[in-house]
This record gives structure tokens, sequence and C-alpha cells, in this order.
């Protein structure tokens, strides 16, 4: 069985197009959400990302291209026969949106991860996740299996979430969105704010900093559209037992958070009950949304970028005490072992663990 390692990352967000740029406007305070016009005179908050030339499928392949050429310092992406796995929630219906006749409303699920092919110009095999919100999670989680399996040496994982109305307006008739900013646990959280992300992950078998250890897919279809406690349980327990670790071992849990007032407290209560006490949480979505099916390779590339850099997300709002929790403030000092968490629509629960084995 191979060991799996995180080797390079790259990212485009409402926070800027790559890692640096990111990184400087977190260490600023971030960018606001901006209004999107879903119906006359009814618009949502999303974090978009910042616009481009190009019609809807040339703004996808250039951020695209632009991402996964981050994940290689050296630019040399080298041979790109190896699995590509390429996770969304929305797919290409922002593309259906701006055409005036798609004659693919009838065609197949693949047609979008061929296009994100296409512009890389890739060779190997190519799949499609889409597990709602755990998407790029699910994804990284297959990936790993082919190599630690020795199925394959390397893959890469791609998360991509782009502009289209249609999912704000889902989102917002459902009334699960907040009308101004994404508060994670916040007192006054009214809801969650989505967000826009390309995210890219390159795994090896070849010795890295980062290391993944484990996770676990847990699906719960009881409540479709929110968390069960017991999903967040199994996940948790299910991360852990494949990386050989006990709730103690863990120094920092990713939580999901979305700002939904039912769901974070759900959540809470659930991870109360697997670690005692609770390591050092924090929340990223007040900094780029929820980014839905990207936000497993979002987020994790995020946090790791955070680690590396030496930034960290500040938390500008008064947190709801009934939860008796805190965000963390700063990377804990001891940091060994990261809990990444992504709860999503129809149930899903993901959990993955990212060990830091040393730079």
């Amino acid at each position: 069985m191979n060991d799996v390692y995180l080797a390079g990352m790259g990212l485009a967000c409402v926070l800027g197009d790559d890692m640096l740029s990111v990184l400087a406007s977190l260490r600023h305070g971030g960018v606001p959400p901006t209004p999107v016009a879903v119906a006359d005179g009814i618009s949502w908050p999303v974090y978009a990302l910042a616009s481009r030339e190009g019609d809807w499928t040339q703004r996808l392949c250039s951020t695209v291209r632009s991402v996964v050429a981050q994940t290689d310092k050296t630019g040399d992406l080298g041979p790109r026969t190896a699995p590509l796995f390429v996770a969304s929630s929305s797919l290409d219906i922002g593309f259906m949106e701006y055409e005036k006749q798609d004659l693919r409303l009838g065609g197949d699920l693949q047609d979008f991860a061929g296009v994100v092919a296409r512009a890389l110009d890739w060779q190997g095999p190519v799949f499609t996740v889409s597990t709602a919100c755990t998407s790029a999670l699910n994804a990284v989680l297959a990936a790993a299996d082919l190599i630690r399996s020795a199925e394959a040496d390397e893959a890469l994982v791609i998360g991509v979430e782009m502009d289209n109305r249609f999912t704000v307006a889902g989102f917002g008739a459902m009334q699960l969105l907040a009308p101004d900013s994404a508060q994670p646990f916040g007192a006054q959280r009214k809801g969650l704010v989505l967000g826009e992300a390309v995210a890219a992950l390159r795994l090896t078998s070849q010795p890295a900093r980062w290391q993944i250890t484990g996770g676990a897919n847990v699906v719960d279809g009881r409540n479709p559209s929110g968390t069960e406690a017991s999903a967040v349980l199994a996940m948790c327990r299910g991360a852990l037992t494949q990386s050989g670790l006990q709730p103690g071992d863990i120094d920092l849990i990713k939580v999901q958070a979305a700002g939904s007032p039912v769901n974070d407290a759900i959540e809470v209560e659930a991870l109360k009950q697997v670690f005692d006490p609770l390591p050092p949480l924090v929340s990223l979505k007040s900094a780029i949304g929820h980014t839905l099916g990207a936000a497993g390779a979002a987020e994790l590339a995020l946090l790791v970028g955070c680690i590396e850099g030496g930034v960290w997300p500040t938390v500008d709002y008064p947190l709801d005490a009934s939860l008796g929790i805190a965000l963390s403030e700063r990377a804990p000092q001891k940091l060994r072992n990261i809990l990444l968490n992504v709860v999503g629509f129809g149930g899903g629960h993901a959990s993955l663990v990212l060990k830091d084995v040393g730079s």
C-alpha cells in the first residue's frame, strides 16, 4: 500500500486568482460578496471570481489552466496521462444559461469534465465526481484510493464551481441564503453565502510535506438539505480509523460551518460527542463563501496555503455563545493532524485527515 501526499495545489476564488494574491487579500481583511441578480428585484450576495475575458466556456478553460499551472512550481506538469478527477455540483449549468439553444441538455454527464480535460490537453482517464457539496472531497478520496492501491502513481483533482444564476436562485428559493455575509457559528447567522472557486490538487505517492492519511464518506439522506449528527459522528470516526488515529491526535478541525442556524448547531454537538475536549476549530466560508462542489478542494488548498503562508482568517462577528465553541484566531502551535469536514445536499458527509510530516 502506497502513502498518498499532496504534491501541489492551486486556487482561484473571490480572494484572488493565485495563492499569493489570495493570502494577500486575506491578510488585508478579505473581499466582500457582490450581489447577483436572479430575477427583477431579487439578488443575493455571492463571493464571486474576478471577471475574465471571453464567454463562459472560455473563462472556465482559462481559469482551469491557470489554477492547474499553480500546482507545479517548475511550470512543467509532465505527462498528462495520470487520472484526472473533475468535481463539481453545478457542472456546466452556467454555460446552458448563456446559450439560446443548447442541444447538450440531453447530453452526457461527462460533457463538462470533457471540456476541462480538453482545456488541459489531458490524455489520461477522466472521471466526473458530482455528489453535491462533497464532490471535491470525494474526488480526493477516490484519487487517494487509486494511489494507495498502486493503480496510479499520481492524480490530479480539480474542483470547479463557476458563475450561474440557477444555483443562486435555487438556494434562495429554499430560504437558505443569508442576505448579506457569511457568519459561520455566528450569533446572528442567517444562512449561507455561495462562492465561486476553481481549485486543483496534485496527489502523488512521492513523499512531500502533507500526507493524506485517511478519510470517509457517509451518506444519510434522512434530511436531504441538512446535517445529520449520526453521520457526522460516523464520518469523523471513519476518517480517524483509516488514519490509525484517536480523537486526541487531531490538532485542528476545518469545520463545515456554512452559517445555517440549525446545521451549524448540529455539527457542533456531534463534534463534541467525538472530541472531548474539542481541538481548535477553523472555518473558511466567511472568507470565500460556500463553494459547493469545489469546497473540498478549495478549502483544503486555502487552509494549507494559510498554514504555509503564515496567514489566518479573521472572525469579525460575534459567535453564538450557546454553541460553547470558539474559532481559532491563529494556527495552533502544535499542528500535525488536521481533520477537514464537508457536509452537503443529499445527506453527503465527508472527512479527510491531513498530516504534516515536515517541510
